[in-house]
């Protein structure tokens, strides 16, 4: 069992504010992704599913030496939000409700959906901040007027304020559409800088960047997840800190890219060399129809590009990966709906050179491996913000785990691997909770 003193009063432990009250939950881009996990929720807390693929929730963490059998859930360990407290609303821009939103997304069956139906329409989104220049391939009525950028993300400060009103605490969570590729420009770099850009127009400062000013203005987590530049700019890591308002992206790990996470580290582990790796993808929800479009096809080409090269690290292992053909494709197919489909094939080679194939299929649920990664994030994002040690980072890369492109400081590369990033994201809650962490060195067993 954990211990029974809590984890502001262990030794070495970080201060810890309870989770007390309502923990409001905004969402930007209430699709497929958005609508699959509050129905998810709330089906959870009526007893009627269980939250499978939920780290938070069913998740454990080994506590002590192997031989002290002390292995809790996470959600007894660490003090977070009860689903119970969690309400949410947010932005997109089709007016529909929850309810509606959710049949025409066609990821939960109708008996799921009439199951919550009522609680589901009580949620209609606000409207949203967009402009087609940053999303081609779509369009909609539910769309915030404003004569600025800056007038806009005032809007978005409005409707937080709001939100605040009938909530204790909050946490942004984007789940809208992959935008055109960004590079930084000058107006990223400072906060004087980007809020000069919001009130010019800069058109460098896309709509999820508007959001994001918005929340970590008011001292509001902001989650990016999505592969958009979004927060990965100085100025909004500025802010961020100032803020003690935690940010952490980018792009959920959730289909083909988990399967790379998990195979490429075992690659590696083995010295087995890799020739070439081709990816391809076809979906047809509304995620692949905005990838049909070439900029945004783009920006998500970046994100899942760069996995293989940090894990496998072809210029300190030459000999096995420095020639490795990588290639990714996305493909708009829409009668496969949000049951995307991605095919792998991996030319392998081992002892004397000698060629091997795997080739791997995996026919998977877009939005159902997603929901529970917005939900442990939320989660997450809530307790960094409450924890002493964790709210004035500003860039939350224990959460990695979770992302196709993870966030880090400054100069620093990502880590890639799946099991070193579970192991740093379990480390950094026994370390804020005051207990020893765990190297897996096991050499006290033979004393």
């Amino acid at each position: 069992m954990p211990s029974s003193q809590s984890g502001s009063e262990r030794a070495g432990a970080s201060q810890i504010q309870p989770a007390t009250g309502k923990l409001g939950i905004m969402i930007p881009g209430m699709g497929a992704v958005a609508t699959t996990f509050i129905a998810g929720v709330e089906a959870v807390r009526r007893g009627f599913a269980k939250p499978i693929g939920s780290v938070t929730q069913m998740g454990t963490i080994r506590l002590g030496k192997r031989t002290d059998e002390n292995t809790p859930l996470i959600k007894d360990f660490v003090p977070l939000a009860d689903l119970n407290d969690i309400e949410f609303t947010g932005w997109d821009i089709f007016g529909e409700n929850m309810y509606e939103a959710a049949k025409t997304a066609r990821v939960l069956d109708n008996e799921h959906l009439e199951q919550i139906r009522p609680f589901l329409e009580s949620i209609t989104p606000m409207p949203a901040v967009f402009d087609q220049h940053y999303v081609k391939r779509l369009s909609g009525t539910n769309v915030k007027k404003g004569r600025s950028k800056c007038d806009l993300a005032n809007q978005v400060k409005d409707d937080i304020q709001r939100f605040k009103q009938r909530t204790d605490r909050q946490v942004m969570m984007w789940c809208g559409s992959t935008e055109i590729f960004l590079e930084q420009s000058p107006c990223h770099q400072t906060i004087e800088a980007f809020e000069k850009g919001l009130v010019d127009d800069d058109p460098a400062i896309a709509p999820s960047q508007i959001y994001a000013y918005a929340a970590l203005s008011e001292g509001v987590p902001f989650v990016n997840g999505a592969p958009n530049l979004t927060v990965d700019i100085p100025a909004l890591q500025e802010l961020a800190r100032r803020n003690n308002a935690p940010i952490c992206g980018k792009d959920f790990k959730t289909g083909q890219t988990l399967l790379k996470t998990t195979l490429a580290p075992m690659f590696k582990a083995r010295m087995l060399g890799v020739a070439g790796w081709y990816s391809t993808n076809i979906l047809g929800n509304r995620d692949g129809e905005v990838l049909d479009d070439p900029e945004s096809f783009k920006t998500k080409e970046e994100s899942k590009l760069s996995v293989l090269e940090h894990i496998l690290q072809p210029e300190i292992y030459p000999d096995l990966y420095k020639d490795m053909y990588h290639k990714v494709r996305i493909n708009y197919y829409p009668p496969r709906g949000d049951n995307k489909e991605g095919w792998d094939n991996i030319d392998i080679f081992g002892w004397l050179g000698y060629p091997m194939q795997i080739k791997v299929d995996f026919l998977c649920r877009d939005s159902i491996l997603a929901a529970p990664l917005v939900l442990d994030l939320v989660l997450f994002m809530d307790l960094a913000k409450r924890t002493s040690t964790l709210k004035g980072l500003g860039i939350q890369e224990w959460l990695s785990f979770y992302f196709k492109a993870p966030m880090t400081a400054p100069g620093l590369y990502p880590e890639h691997d799946l099991f070193i990033q579970s192991m740093k994201l379990k480390n950094t809650l026994r370390h804020i909770m005051g207990e020893a962490l765990i190297t897996h060195l096991g050499l006290e067993y033979y004393d």
